[in-house]
């Protein structure tokens, strides 16, 4: 079987050089281990999926949108409607820390670790208190989304890792998140090139506690020689990649 790697410093236990994982390789450690140990200590990625980009499309829209309100330092819309007593948050670093690739990062001393993160947005509220807010976008009928079980847990998780890194940066952080959500229509008797959206804004109480707790976990998964168990994938059902590369091992063993 051909191994599919890819060009990235891997993780070694040996270098003093503090090593940079993002926001999305935690969660990858807590989906699965195993593939998170591959993934950086011998380079082999699992299969990526095709990028949303009309998703990408939504974020960039709410963005701008958001900026305006930003700069005339007034609610949106979204906050008025739903009683949120908040403004966007305007900072000089404010497009590094959306930067994917830069984003907002601390140093964590003990594992050696940096961490970083893209942000969508931030809102401040008038205890100064900041809140970290991203933007999702689907289409789905019977829209009733779960951040606390099921797959959309990692929208919160995401969320209290932005919180952590804003925390460990020295800033005010509510425990209160939101996420910004447009659900699509397709009820409409003509398209004429317009997509139309039903807005919701859900308010997450997050915990930020547990982050600290899995970089450990991750330090230690990464200086062991061992391989470590494959995880117990979202669903309880266990890691969808390691069970296929399971039976495709199987299959070119018995054919061998």
């Amino acid at each position: 079987m051909v191994e599919r790697k890819y060009f990235r410093n891997l993780y070694n236990p040996l270098s003093d050089k503090p090593y940079r994982l993002s926001r999305s390789r935690i969660d990858n450690f807590q989906n699965c281990p195993r593939c998170f140990y591959m993934q950086e200590r011998r380079g082999i990625k699992a299969p990526s999926g095709p990028q949303f980009n009309l998703n990408l499309a939504v974020d960039n829209l709410y963005k701008n949108e958001f900026d305006f309100y930003r700069k005339e330092k007034k609610p949106h819309p979204i906050m008025i409607k739903n009683k949120i007593d908040c403004i966007p948050y305007e900072h000089e670093s404010l497009s590094e820390w959306r930067n994917a690739f830069k984003g907002v990062k601390f140093h964590d001393e003990k594992t050696n670790f940096i961490i970083f993160g893209g942000i969508d947005d931030i809102w401040i509220n008038k205890n100064k208190e900041l809140h970290i807010v991203d933007y999702k976008a689907t289409a789905k009928k019977n829209f009733k989304p779960n951040f606390d079980t099921g797959w959309e847990v990692c929208y919160k998780r995401q969320i209290e890792i932005y919180q952590w890194l804003f925390k460990k940066n020295g800033f005010s952080v509510s425990n209160i998140g939101y996420i910004v959500y447009a659900n699509g229509k397709d009820n409409k008797n003509e398209f004429g090139g317009n997509l139309t959206f039903d807005e919701f804004l859900f308010p997450l109480v997050c915990e930020t506690d547990w982050v600290d707790k899995v970089l450990n976990e991750m330090f230690e998964c990464l200086n062991s020689e061992t391989l470590p168990k494959t995880g117990g994938g979202w669903n309880g059902q266990g890691c969808e990649q390691c069970a296929y590369k399971k039976q495709l091992y199987n299959i070119f063993k018995s054919n061998s």
